[in-house]
């Protein structure tokens, strides 16, 4: 009998937003040697209004690097708190 396995599409996890600045985590799955693995991905975009219409960029500003530093900081954080299950962050 053969095992058939699903690999289920990826999902924000958690967003941190500043400002304009927000990182998405993302929960992602893939097949290794027919096993289901889970793991962790970030992105970030910037919003911005061109014309009153809402767009987004990975694009950054200078001004926009401390916001930027910023969400991407708690982004770490998030997975390195979940990942060892425990409230202390070991770097």
């Amino acid at each position: 009998m053969q095992q058939t396995t699903q690999i289920k599409t990826n999902m924000p996890e958690k967003k941190f937003r500043s400002g304009a600045i927000c990182a998405t985590v993302w929960k992602n799955f893939s097949e290794k040697d027919g096993n289901v693995v889970e793991y962790m991905t970030v992105s970030f975009e910037r919003s911005y209004q061109k014309d009153g219409e809402w767009n987004t960029t990975n694009s950054l500003r200078v001004n926009d690097l401390p916001r930027a530093s910023l969400v991407l900081q708690k982004a770490y954080e998030y997975i390195a708190l979940k990942d060892t299950g425990s409230e202390e962050l070991v770097v």
